[in-house]
C-alpha cells in the first residue's frame, strides 16, 4: 500500500496536532473526529522525534491494532512524553522536532533457528525484524541499517535491546520480518 502525498501530509499534521495538544494538556487528548477515509485502514506505525540530526524520541506499535491515523495520533504522543529514553518533551525543544513516520507492513514469520541463518537471510536497508523469546521482545526499523549496516552487528544490538547478551541465541527465539514506507516533513 502506497501512501499518497495527501495523506502522508495529513499524517505528518495530525503527528504535530498529537503532540501539541500533549504539550497543552499534559496528557494523550481525544483523536479528532474525522480523518480522511484512506487513513482508516488499520496499520501499525512508528513515529520518530529527532532535533537536528539527535534522536528525540521514537515509539510505535508492530502489530495493527488501529486505524492509520489513530495509530500516528498515539505515537506521536508517546514519543513525545512517554519514550522511557527520555524526558518528556518541553515546549522549547518542540519549535527545533522535526517528525518521521514509518507504516510497517504485516510481519511476516522467519522459520529459522540458528543466528547464521537469521544473518543470512537479512536484507540491508529493507528488513525490519523482531525478535522474540517470551515475554521479551525487540524490533530494529529498517532505518537502523543506515547506522548499523552489517547484519551480524545488526543482530547483536537487537539481542541487547531485547535485554540479551550480545552472544546470546537459543532455538526458541521467534523472528518476523517487516518493511517500512518512511517519510518525514522535509519529505513531503
Amino acid at each position: 500500500m502506497t501512501i499518497a502525498p495527501a495523506d502522508r501530509s495529513e499524517l505528518l499534521r495530525l503527528a504535530r496536532e498529537s503532540i501539541e495538544a500533549g504539550l497543552q494538556r499534559g496528557r494523550l487528548a481525544p483523536l479528532p473526529a474525522t480523518f480522511p477515509p484512506t487513513l482508516s485502514a488499520e496499520r501499525a506505525t512508528f513515529v520518530t522525534l529527532r532535533v537536528e540530526s539527535t534522536l528525540r524520541g521514537c515509539c510505535g506499535s508492530i502489530e495493527p491494532r488501529f486505524a492509520l491515523a489513530e495509530d500516528v495520533w498515539r505515537n506521536a504522543w508517546a514519543s513525545a512524553f512517554a519514550d522511557p529514553r527520555f524526558p518528556a518533551l518541553t515546549p522549547h525543544e518542540y519549535c527545533g522536532v522535526r517528525l518521521h513516520i514509518s507504516v510497517l507492513t504485516p510481519l511476516v514469520r522467519l522459520p529459522v533457528t540458528r543466528e547464521e541463518e537469521l544473518i543470512a537471510s537479512l536484507r540491508a536497508g529493507i528488513d525490519g525484524i523482531v525478535l522474540q523469546l517470551g515475554a521479551s521482545r525487540a524490533t530494529f526499523l529498517p532505518a537502523v541499517w543506515e547506522t548499523i549496516p552489517d547484519p551480524r552487528d545488526f543482530v547483536s544490538h537487537l539481542k541487547v535491546k531485547a535485554g540479551w547478551p550480545r552472544t546470546f541465541w537459543s532455538p526458541q527465539i521467534r523472528i518476523w520480518r517487516y518493511e517500512t514506507e518512511s517519510f518525514g516533513e522535509d519529505e513531503t
